[in-house]
């Protein structure tokens, strides 16, 4: 198994969860920039327009937006279209008053910086209490048969 790149900062919030990456080169605001019934990038002049975050680890520089952020998060998670984990340059308070009230794991400010070593289709592992996330590049991911079998995953190794 091929050994994950790490990637280090001060604690986050959340629990520890596991998924594929989203990046996105532009910043991020769960009230405009996101239609929270679908869980998809509606801006059109964002860079993930069209794209849905739900269920990945969404990555992008900034945080953006104000105090309608936490129940724009909060909905999401209601509706089953949180991300897993959001990972940013530079989270503002805002956004990590949301990710806790949505239970959606948070982490900025990691070295070295997600926007340099992550891309999309990476698996990603967020451990906020550890301030630590593991990363395994998609081009050394192989298809396992799951257990149940259902169609199958990637997987590291």
């Amino acid at each position: 198994m091929t050994a994950p790149l790490v990637l280090t900062a001060h604690p986050g919030v959340g629990d520890v969860v596991e998924g594929d990456a989203l990046v996105s080169p532009d910043g991020f605001s769960a009230r405009y920039d996101l239609d929270r019934t679908t869980g998809v990038i509606a801006r059109e002049s964002h860079a993930l327009h069209g794209q849905s975050i739900a269920g990945k680890v969404f990555v992008c520089p900034l945080a953006k937006g104000g105090f309608a952020t936490s129940w724009a998060l909060y909905d999401l998670r209601a509706r089953g279209l949180a991300p897993l984990a959001m990972l940013f340059g530079w989270a503002n308070p805002v956004m990590v008053q949301g990710a806790v009230l949505a239970g959606v794991a948070l982490m900025d400010q990691l070295a070295p910086d997600p926007m340099e070593v992550i891309e999309t289709g990476d698996r990603v592992r967020v451990d906020p209490k550890a301030g630590r996330v593991e990363v395994w590049p998609r081009a050394t991911m192989r298809l396992h048969p799951t257990p149940d079998g259902g169609a199958p995953c990637r997987w590291p190794g």
